[in-house]
């Protein structure tokens, strides 16, 4: 079995976790989250926590044994604490405001680019040049998170566009006569 499925999942305080057959569904105040799991793998609920295990031997039912078992602690997780990415701008005039479900980027373009959030994600702008994501689905948070990047990803000689806080960008040097 693999070595992350045999970690029990504790549920917090204001998580109601409930099976049907092979649908295990997560609430809480903040939202609710449903997963699919594959057929190779069981999962059950006892003495307030998640237990994963395979219905059958073998390399595939390990496999989904463990991304089941991740899944669903991201789920649980995201709707208790939630789930936040860093990220910042970087280059001069480069600035970005929230306002509601709408991210106002200008980066460099002649005109601003508005990106709207999903449902389920919040953005915050503590200084003009750092976004803060929030939300509490970690698949969706990321996805938002890769779109933010891709309008102006950093380039390798200065560095310029929008990154990770904690991204390191290894810059070229320029060429030389």
């Amino acid at each position: 079995m693999s070595r992350i499925a045999k970690e029990i999942i504790p549920i917090p305080q204001g998580i109601e976790v409930t099976i049907d057959g092979q649908n295990v569904t997560v609430k809480s105040k903040k939202g609710q989250m449903n997963l699919n799991v594959h057929p190779t793998v069981t999962v059950k609920v006892e003495d307030n926590a998640i237990k994963v295990a395979q219905k059958t031997e073998g390399k595939e039912a390990n496999m989904q044994s463990g991304t089941v078992r991740a899944l669903l602690h991201n789920m649980v997780v995201g709707l208790d604490k939630g789930f936040e990415i860093a990220m910042k701008l970087v280059g001069v005039g480069y600035r970005a405001q929230a306002k509601g479900k709408v991210l106002n980027l200008v980066v460099g373009f002649s005109h601003e680019v508005n990106y709207d959030l999903p449902e389920g994600v919040t953005a915050e702008t503590p200084t003009q040049t750092d976004i803060i994501l929030k939300g509490y689905d970690k698949a969706v948070l990321g996805q938002v998170a890769a779109n933010l990047r891709e309008i102006r990803h950093p380039e390798p000689y200065k560095g310029k566009g929008i990154r990770y806080a904690d991204e390191v960008i290894h810059l070229k040097e320029a060429k030389k006569k």
